[in-house]
């Protein structure tokens, strides 16, 4: 499930001449904003609905690097939710070779953003969400999940 393709450029890299470590969260954090634009929580709800998510907690691993030039695709790998928080993780695979380059957990919160205050899901979203781990919950792969206890069911 390919949420995001990118070229690595230059303003990207670092003097060891590879994808910089802040550069490895931009690229989730725009593929994250692709799964939660699905999920009616990103950047118009966070505009139109006042509503949108807070990252409380991320664990990112590096397993290869990637160079000036070469293409990686973030794919969304696990997701699930309660009432009021998201926990997915996203692997980042080099695109020619295939390769796993790395993998960020997340846990957000649902945020209100009249009141700066973590709120219940809205049903819509909730009802989103609840489809795409159902439809897709065969997929992913939930191995070494660091968030895994952080949701209150």
């Amino acid at each position: 499930m390919i949420l995001k393709k990118e070229k690595i450029i230059k303003e990207w890299t670092d003097y060891n001449g590879h994808l910089n470590v802040a550069f490895y969260v931009h690229i989730f954090d725009i593929a994250a904003d692709v799964m939660l634009d699905n999920f009616k929580m990103g950047g118009d709800s966070a505009k139109k609905d006042k509503r949108t998510t807070f990252v409380a907690e991320m664990h990112t691993n590096y397993y290869q690097e990637v160079r000036l030039g070469e293409e990686v695709e973030t794919h969304i790998t696990f997701v699930d939710h309660d009432k009021k928080r998201i926990h997915y993780k996203l692997s980042m695979f080099h695109r020619e070779k295939k390769y796993l380059a790395a993998t960020n957990e997340v846990l957000s919160l649902y945020v209100d953003l009249n009141k700066r205050k973590v709120v219940e899901f809205d049903a819509d979203r909730i009802k989103i969400m609840s489809d795409f781990v159902k439809n897709n919950s065969s997929k992913f792969n939930s191995d070494k999940l660091i968030f895994s206890g952080k949701l209150k069911k």
